[in-house]
């Protein structure tokens, strides 16, 4: 098979997953809209009205810059888990790499990921926030985070098809990342030996770099980059390993 076919492939498995998504769905894709503006208008009116932080400006957008990141991070680890059990008869019938399961099905999210970057994009703008040349950092730190991704997707994945329970220990693991990515409280709040370890989680290091980039009009801290980048590609590379080591199995196991 060719490299040709190769991407075939990932493009009909990224528009399978697509369609099977929003199927039957009367709002379709706008749920991906829905979703992250009705968290955004809830966080706002609790943290301005009730719990009033005089010290964020433009609320809404800085706690959007958490909302988008941790939404794709969330459920492209979970559907990255689940993907070779759920694609179990295409894995069987076709002689394809298992590793472009859970990676296509990462990708899958950046759909909807788009969809939400332009509505981040829409809120900063509104917030009277102008663009600046630091929002070429942009691409570079969201690519960070879909590397990161697809290296937890490829290591879960591979773990989930032996057991079965590890898609809610994912769940219950986003659950707990909530509280400690700073996605509705500013970095300042943290105490100053905890940033070091905080820079080491890449949804966190992302939330940080996307304020400072968007809010701020500043460029990412460069110690922070390379922390991203770093542990990104080491998580890739050892999900890579573990996947590639346990898929002569899976054929009995699925």
């Amino acid at each position: 098979m060719w490299h040709g076919d190769y991407l075939y492939l990932v493009e009909n498995l990224v528009l399978k997953d697509f369609r099977i998504r929003y199927r039957n769905m009367s709002l379709g894709v706008l749920w991906s809209l829905l979703n992250p503006l009705v968290m955004m208008g809830v966080l706002t009116f609790v943290f301005t009205e009730i719990f009033p932080s005089h010290s964020i400006q433009h609320y809404a957008a800085f706690v959007l810059c958490g909302i988008v990141p941790f939404n794709f991070f969330t459920v492209a680890w979970i559907t990255g888990t689940t993907s070779i059990v759920d694609n179990a008869g295409l894995i069987k019938r076709v002689p394809v790499p298992r590793e472009v399961v859970p990676i296509t099905s990462v990708l899958s999210n950046c759909v909807h990921l788009l969809v939400q970057i332009g509505l981040l994009i829409s809120v900063i703008l509104i917030s009277g926030i102008a663009v600046s040349r630091q929002w070429l950092w942009l691409p570079v730190v969201w690519g960070m985070q879909i590397v990161f991704v697809c290296g937890l997707a490829l290591f879960f994945s591979a773990i989930n098809v032996f057991i079965r329970d590890t898609r809610y220990l994912v769940e219950s693991a986003s659950t707990v990342l909530f509280w400690l990515v700073p996605v509705i409280y500013p970095q300042e709040l943290i105490k100053k030996e905890y940033i070091p370890i905080y820079e080491l989680n890449p949804l966190a290091a992302q939330v940080i770099s996307l304020r400072r980039i968007l809010l701020l009009g500043q460029s990412p801290v460069g110690m922070t980059l390379v922390k991203l980048a770093g542990v990104s590609f080491a998580v890739f590379v050892v999900g890579l390993l573990v996947f590639r080591r346990l898929k002569p199995m899976f054929y009995e196991r699925i």
